[in-house]
């Protein structure tokens, strides 16, 4: 099928037309509801086309059997996980960048440049230490921390004498990495696929507030001196995904100085938080680690996939993977070369386009105020939480995720109902909220990243949050 200019510009007007009105109505809709089996079937058995559908066909499809059935992250009472809700900047600049569908791996065109640009302007946020170079758009804080932790491992083996790249890693002594029990899995699966292996991946001791305490990461990496390991690598959390604690960055870096360890620094999720004048001070130090991954696709709602490593030594990263064969050699490209010399992609989308129309639109002051506006509310939830006798706040609120869960009136109750509780929550439709374990215990989680979110809306979470408990606690036995 071979369609016109004219029947492109028919079919986007009304796409455009389909998206603004999906935006426009989802604060009005459930927030998630499960798919119709038969719905569902039908996605998964869609039958290869032999002919060709038009464009105005495909748009059909999308509206009535795909935006029908969404996530429900573009919802002010999507609390679950960490998923934000899409800004409307960055919706339109995937439009464009699609269009363009350069490979923004390297060479003189403007997706290049401005990756260069916005990569400084999240250095420049979160106020990170950017050498030109010193960072790369990546699908997510998971891609990012692989590169972050194989520049990490190329040092260590470099200092150590030998010649990863080259030799691989037999002859080295094992490698030690240290993070808390908190940490996100993506380190341990970067651990993993490194090679390094998952029993070298310390667990260390939290203080009292669930922050890497650093005498024990001292004591652990004397310890693994002693026994002819190589401590490597530390990795501290601008935000946990538990509670949202930040650990504190100076004392933790004087560690990693004194024992020649590389400070990872996990921001996935709130990095952006020091944008925020009311928490600001959990993140001195931030600027020491040697390296930094976050997903402006997280608290500054770039729409799905934006994730974003950043180094403060160039040639880490790039001695690491740059790898020029002969029919990519460019001499244009300048001193810094390809961002295909950065990571692991070759071919890369145009990430950067939503990501600067995403800030640019808002500027500075509009995200700051943004963030601020979702650590104020939820400060709010949790006060709301501790003065509500049917609930227990379970950790001080310290950015903007609110860990609680559900007190029934028989203690012995609470583990069984507020495990069963998200699921039970979100099945009726008007909040959603997920659950996680925090020391043992079953937890609900709410993080607020959606400053459009209402004082109005964290009483309707609560009161879902009790109505559904109450009901789980109630029920007949073996039901």
């Amino acid at each position: 099928m071979s369609d016109t200019a004219d029947d492109f510009r028919t079919a986007a007007r009304a796409a455009a037309e389909l998206v603004s009105d999906y935006l426009d109505a989802v604060p009005g809709r459930t927030v998630w509801q499960p798919m119709d089996p038969a719905d569902r079937l039908a996605l998964l058995d869609l039958p290869l086309p032999a002919d060709g559908v038009p464009l105005e066909g495909l748009l059909e499809v999308i509206g009535s059997q795909l935006m029908t059935a969404p996530m429900g992250n573009g919802h002010p009472r999507f609390f679950g996980w960490v998923n934000s809700a899409p800004a409307p900047a960055g919706v339109l600049a995937t439009l464009a960048a699609a269009a363009m569908n350069p490979s923004s791996a390297g060479g003189d065109h403007a997706d290049v440049h401005l990756e260069r640009a916005v990569v400084r302007w999240i250095a420049e946020l979160v106020g990170f230490p950017h050498p030109a170079g010193g960072g790369i758009l990546t699908s997510g804080t998971s891609m990012a921390t692989i590169l972050c932790l194989a520049a990490a491992r190329n040092r260590a083996a470099r200092r150590a004498g030998h010649d990863l790249r080259a030799d691989g890693l037999a002859g080295l002594p094992p490698l030690v990495a240290y993070a808390t029990a908190e940490t996100h899995s993506c380190v341990r699966k970067a651990v993993e696929l490194l090679g390094l292996g998952s029993r070298h991946l310390r667990t260390v001791a939290t203080d009292a507030e669930g922050r890497l305490d650093p005498a024990a990461l001292a004591e652990a990496v004397a310890a693994d001196r002693a026994a002819g390991l190589l401590p490597f690598l530390a990795v501290a959390s601008a935000g946990t995904v538990g509670t949202g604690v930040v650990d504190a960055f100076d004392p933790i870096a004087d560690v990693c100085a004194a024992e020649g360890l590389w400070l990872h620094v996990d921001g996935a999720y709130g990095a952006f938080g020091v944008l925020d004048p009311a928490i600001a001070d959990q993140y001195a130090g931030m600027d020491r680690a040697d390296s930094l991954a976050l997903d402006p696709h997280k608290w500054l709602g770039v729409p799905v996939d934006c994730g974003c490593a950043l180094v403060r030594d160039t040639e880490e990263l790039r001695g690491t993977f740059s790898l020029v064969p002969s029919y990519l050699r460019d001499e244009a490209a300048g001193a810094l070369g390809w961002f295909s010399e950065y990571g692991m992609e070759q071919t890369r989308p145009f990430r950067s386009l939503k990501v600067w129309a995403t800030i640019a639109h808002r500027g500075r002051a509009g995200l700051a105020a943004d963030i601020a506006r979702c650590t104020e509310l939820a400060r709010r939830l949790g006060a709301l939480v501790e003065a509500d006798p049917e609930l227990e706040l379970l950790a001080p609120v310290r950015t903007s995720i609110v860990a609680f869960r559900y007190l029934p009136a028989d203690p012995a109750l609470a583990d069984a109902v507020n495990r069963e509780l998200p699921v039970a929550v979100q099945l009726r439709g008007r909040a959603f909220v997920t659950g996680a374990l925090l020391q043992g215990r079953e937890m609900l989680r709410a993080c607020l990243l959606n400053a459009a979110t209402t004082e109005a809306d964290l009483d309707l979470l609560l009161s879902e949050v009790r109505s559904a408990g109450r009901e789980l606690t109630e029920r007949p036995t073996g039901s």
